[in-house]
């Protein structure tokens, strides 16, 4: 279980398929402050994989990645630039 985090900000894209994922999560970031918490739920692995990959080169914080069924993850990226 990962650390407890204030979440700012929760998006479910269950169900959608790379490209979409990465498109809606970084807009979803963008419109939030710097320091603020997002959270993504996705069912997608290779999105799994290729998202937080992007955000770090984008400079942003992945604080964690969770598997939270089978197919179901949650990851969190705070927001810092």
């Amino acid at each position: 279980m990962m650390e407890e985090i204030k979440i700012d900000k929760t998006i479910n894209v269950k169900g959608d398929v790379c490209p979409f994922p990465w498109v809606k999560s970084k807009k979803a970031l963008a419109n939030m402050q710097i320091g603020q918490v997002l959270k993504i739920i996705l069912d997608h692995a290779p999105a799994v994989e290729n998202i937080p990959g992007y955000f770090t080169e984008e400079g942003q914080r992945v604080v964690g990645i969770e598997q939270l069924q089978e197919c179901e993850w949650q990851i969190i990226v705070r927001r810092e630039k």
